[in-house]
């Protein structure tokens, strides 16, 4: 039977080894913890938020709140509440008068609703760019999913055009596609002082949309609504 001979050089190459398989893991360990934290910062800081852009909030006296008895003319962003889990649904079952359910956030089964205000204590009347832009996707979802934006009770839907016919979906307005990743771009015009705006946002999984499938099942989306003086574009130009 032969004899095994353990070396002080194998001993030596052996811990080297153990030593750098540790250094190793740690460091993939440090990452996913670090990707987790950056996931939890994009993911659990609110599915929908209103910015108020401050320079022209300041410029023109726009005040935005959620609560007409808790107005703070600081306040430049609002945090709609989070639903964990959105199964799809269809527009029929959102209630009919949910522009008229409460202020800010008045989430229902399956769906995210958000009311808020702008108003006008500045000095002239102004006309303001309100726009939503997508964060994020995952999955694909953005396929399927609807926004719908009440002003002042008038009501307007947004989707993603069909991806089989590239047609508007049934009763809706297309998202745009551009660089900025903004979808809905509208202009308020002539918004005189003393003039309030109430804005209702519903956001859902559309059951009736064709691009609604169960690839994306467990997926999930990030928007923001912004609003300002200037569309981005025509910043640009005049720069």
């Amino acid at each position: 039977m032969g004899e095994v001979v353990v070396t002080a050089k194998k001993i030596k190459n052996r811990k080297q080894r153990v030593k750098r398989t540790k250094i190793v893991i740690f460091v993939i360990l440090i990452f996913l913890i670090f990707s987790f934290i950056i996931l939890s910062i994009i993911y659990n800081g609110g599915k929908f938020t209103v910015t108020l852009d401050n320079n022209f909030a300041l410029k023109s006296g726009i005040i935005l709140y959620e609560n007409e008895e808790f107005k703070n003319d600081k306040t430049r962003k609002l945090y709609a509440k989070n639903i964990d889990f959105l199964d799809n649904i269809s527009i029929d079952w959102i209630p009919k008068n949910i522009d008229e359910e409460g202020t800010g956030s008045h989430n229902g089964e399956n769906y995210i609703a958000y009311t808020f205000y702008l108003e006008n204590n500045g000095e002239r009347t102004i006309n303001y760019w309100y726009s939503i832009l997508i964060d994020d996707v995952i999955k694909n979802v953005d396929e399927a999913v609807r926004v719908m934006i009440f002003l002042n009770g008038e009501k307007q839907v947004y989707a993603k055009i069909n991806s089989a016919t590239k047609m508007a979906e049934k009763d809706t307005i297309p998202f745009l596609e551009n660089k900025e990743k903004e979808v809905i771009i509208e202009q308020r015009k002539n918004f005189k002082v003393g003039d309030k705006d109430k804005f209702t946002i519903v956001i859902w999984l559309e059951g009736d949309d064709p691009d609604c499938v169960d690839a994306i099942i467990g997926g999930e989306i990030k928007m923001h609504m912004e609003i300002r003086e200037e569309h981005k574009e025509q910043e640009k130009e005049g720069e």
